[in-house]
């Protein structure tokens, strides 16, 4: 019986030192890496990348003026053509650009130029994909008169000096003709008309300098160039779904 024992704790010695952990070059253990290698490396595939300074043709889909805009309005608008990269089309026509107001000010009484400042912060694809964008207005195409005049982005009225000018000098006339005849109506004498029509040139002229210029207005429908501020990571599967959405 004793005999019988110690065989059968050798046994069960040997079948532990049998079973023991795998060693770390096992090929079952070795697999799980690899397996989550592949993965990444799969992940990795689906992902697009919009280049920084990238340039999306838009469209406004509401009118925008420095009229009456203020600082955070909302700003919506949509790509006019594919952006393609690569023989891929990474955004499709029609996928919305949501954005904000970041600055305005109007023109002054007689000087300085109307401007605002916008910035694209999200693109929604027909399917509901949505990213975030930093982007900001590269050239506006669509809009007469108006220009883009530093990096940020800023559309700027053009200037109006020679016209201001132009109106000052009809507005002086007449205001020259109609003072002298208020003048000599008055008097009843051609010092009195004189005095009238520098009274009225001076008025006239005040006047023409002293409106307040001309507003910048971006109608609906109006192109702007956008410009990508940063790269950005899509997924390719989610914009492939995008691109089937009716």
């Amino acid at each position: 019986m004793r005999q019988f024992l110690i065989a059968l704790l050798i046994s069960t010695f040997a079948s532990a030192q049998t079973a023991e952990a795998p060693k770390k070059d096992d090929p079952v253990i070795s697999s799980q890496p690899a397996a989550a290698m592949d993965a990444a490396i799969a992940h990795d595939s689906n992902s697009l990348t919009i280049p920084a300074g990238s340039q999306i043709p838009i469209s406004l889909t509401q009118a925008i003026s420095t009229k009456n805009a203020r600082e955070g309005d909302a700003v919506y608008a949509e790509t006019t053509f594919p952006f393609v990269l690569n023989e891929r089309v990474i955004v499709p026509r029609g996928t919305y650009i949501q954005g904000k107001i970041s600055h305005v000010e109007r023109a002054g009484h007689g000087h300085g130029r109307a401007e605002i400042l916008m910035h694209f912060t999200s693109m929604i694809f027909p399917s509901g994909y949505t990213i975030m964008l930093p982007a900001s207005v590269e050239n506006t195409p669509g809009a007469e008169n108006k220009a883009v005049k530093d990096q940020e982005g800023t559309i700027q009225q053009d200037s109006e000096t020679g016209k201001k000018v132009e109106d000052a000098a009809k507005t002086g006339a007449i205001g020259t003709v109609a003072g002298a005849t208020a003048g000599g109506l008055a008097t009843g004498g051609l010092n009195g008309a004189r005095a009238g029509a520098g009274a009225g040139a001076v008025a006239g002229v005040a006047w023409a300098l002293l409106k307040r210029g001309a507003d910048v207005r971006l109608e609906v429908g109006t192109s702007i160039q956008m410009e990508v501020q940063r790269s950005i990571t899509v997924d390719a599967n989610r914009v492939s779904m995008a691109r089937a959405t009716p």
